[in-house]
């Protein structure tokens, strides 16, 4: 049977900065999902596996073949969809064998179900488009369908998904999980898709603790969870108050030896006692001190040894608190116009055509639509990214875009370089505070940018931009939940509920936009495919 077994696994950055540390796992051919927070190592665990970064410590053993879909699918300039199958060669050979144009040789080595596999493939994620369609016309999330159609394509023993359904619209979410519910292979799926975890056989959750496995789904894994975190902060107040009580009699035991030594002095010093009955009582007096002295020590001993067990059952975790100081954005004031806009990437191929959209005041629009729709791309015209074809884009409020690279940060810099940069003039101790509210507290601030995770980088940017002494009037937000683990993302969402500029937002979470108050949706016209 395939399996995959971790030993005793660590790693740590160039840096040597430790993310995972002395971890053991087994895989069988199950679907697991993997959860944990932000930069606990659930990605760089997947990497692990594929061979692309190698152990500090440990080993690992893998029966069966693997196949990994990343959080982003990197597009070069001419490659196509049928290259995330490894299909190409193949379909160049078809092609080749119809114009009459092949060898006896080449003809035996023809794939004649090839095309009819592929066309099976992307219809089961629901993208029928043909397999020489350039990724590059295809949008994040249609990307992500094909990946993973690719992925699934060699049929491997297991299945290594990092955030799957991130970008995906509904259609897309509903796929992945129908796909993975017919999966008879192994599947390790890193994710924060709370519809989707609750499909899993089993979930394996990373702290700084180590890796601890759940049977069921998410229902199962968090009422466990909590019956687990009662138990241990139960069994942690138990642990100080059992040490508490151990010192205190210490306390008074010593102080009753004190009182009976005085005595006994008062009385040596009276000479009406025998020489021989003092030196009895003085040395049974120094016995019972040690034999106390003793005593207390193996009690305090054994009590602190059960707190310091307890303690190591509580996760300590540092709250992410997102408080906002105030945009001074009048309710009146025009953030945003459209006016009859029509732009896209190919000449005669529009993805958005005559659209007009107008935002005022402190209002917070959710753009929706299917993948393909041109979501992104209206964003990007209006970051000013993206020049439109015709008609007219005016943002004229500061504003700050959010898109799912995050690009607004400087990869090169520390975390607190790319505040001061954003943020002129701020001193280092209003940086340090601001950034500390996100969880990025003394030598965290220093890090640098390129090597955070997904998440870590967008609670980044957040406190680049929301940290600000007065935060922009507008905020455009491209599925700003993708990448933040749970704890954070309800803390985000806390903070944006309690902003008071406008919003712009795409996301596909229905959930988190009716966290943070949407107040209208725009469907998007219609796509491109």
């Amino acid at each position: 049977m395939p399996s995959i077994t971790v030993s005793r696994l660590s790693w740590s950055t160039p840096d040597g900065r430790a993310v995972l540390s002395d971890l053991d796992l087994q895989f069988q051919p199950e679907r697991v999902g993997i959860v944990g927070r932000n930069g606990v190592g659930k990605s760089t665990l997947l990497r692990l596996l594929t061979g692309e970064l190698a152990p500090s410590a440990g080993h690992i053993a893998i029966d069966g073949s693997v196949a990994m879909l990343r959080q982003t699918v990197q597009v070069a300039a001419d490659e196509q969809v049928a290259d995330l199958f490894g299909a190409r060669a193949g379909l160049a050979l078809l092609r080749k064998a119809e114009a009459g144009r092949v060898s006896a040789d080449e003809i035996a080595d023809a794939d004649w179900t090839l095309e009819a596999r592929l066309d099976e493939a992307l219809a089961n994620v629901g993208l029928p488009v043909a397999p020489d369609t350039p990724l590059a016309s295809l949008s994040g999330g249609q990307r992500t369908r094909a990946a993973l159609a690719g992925a699934m394509f060699a049929g491997p023993d297991f299945l290594l998904l990092d955030e799957p359904t991130n970008n995906l619209d509904r259609e897309g979410r509903d796929a992945v999980r129908a796909l993975l519910a017919g999966w008879r292979g192994g599947a390790l799926v890193v994710s924060h898709d709370r519809e989707l975890l609750e499909g899993m056989d089993a979930i394996i959750e990373l702290t700084t603790l180590g890796g601890a496995r759940y049977g069921g789904g998410w229902s199962d894994y968090r009422a466990r969870k909590d019956i687990e975190a009662a138990a241990a902060e139960a069994e942690l107040a138990g642990a100080e108050k059992e040490l508490g009580r151990v010192r205190r009699q210490a306390q008074v035991t010593a102080e009753r030896q004190a009182r009976r030594d005085a005595g006994g002095r008062r009385k040596a010093a009276r000479g009406d006692e025998p020489a021989i009955l003092l030196g009895t009582l003085k040395r049974r007096a120094e016995e019972s001190v040690g034999a106390n002295r003793r005593l207390a020590e193996r009690q305090r001993g054994e009590a602190e040894e059960q707190l310091s067990a307890a303690r190591a059952k509580v996760e300590v975790v540092d709250p992410l608190s997102v408080g906002l100081p105030s945009t001074g954005l009048p309710s009146s004031r025009t953030v945003l116009s459209l006016d009859h806009v029509s732009a896209g990437y190919v000449a005669g191929r529009p993805v958005i055509d005559d659209v007009s959209l107008t935002i005022a005041g402190p209002e917070r629009v959710a753009i929706t639509g299917p993948n393909g729709s041109g979501k992104s791309t209206l964003l990007a015209l209006v970051a000013g990214t993206l020049a439109p074809w015709s008609g007219r884009v005016h943002v004229p409020v500061p504003f700050a875009l959010f898109d799912q690279r995050v690009s607004l940060l400087d990869p090169a810099l520390s975390i607190a370089d790319n505040f001061l940069a954003r943020n002129p003039g701020t001193t280092n101790n209003a940086c340090r505070a601001a950034l500390a509210r996100f969880r990025f507290r003394a030598d965290a601030a220093d890090r640098i940018a390129g090597t955070l995770s997904g998440g870590q980088m967008l609670r980044a940017g957040l406190a680049c931009v929301l940290g600000a002494p007065v935060p922009p009037q507008l905020l455009v937000l491209d599925e700003p939940a993708n990448h933040l683990d749970l704890d954070s993302l309800t803390a985000v969402e806390t903070g944006l509920a309690a902003y008071d500029g406008a919003l712009l937002v795409v996301s596909h979470d229905a959930a988190f936009l009716d966290a943070i108050g949407i107040t209208r949706e725009v469907m998007m016209p219609h796509g491109r495919d």
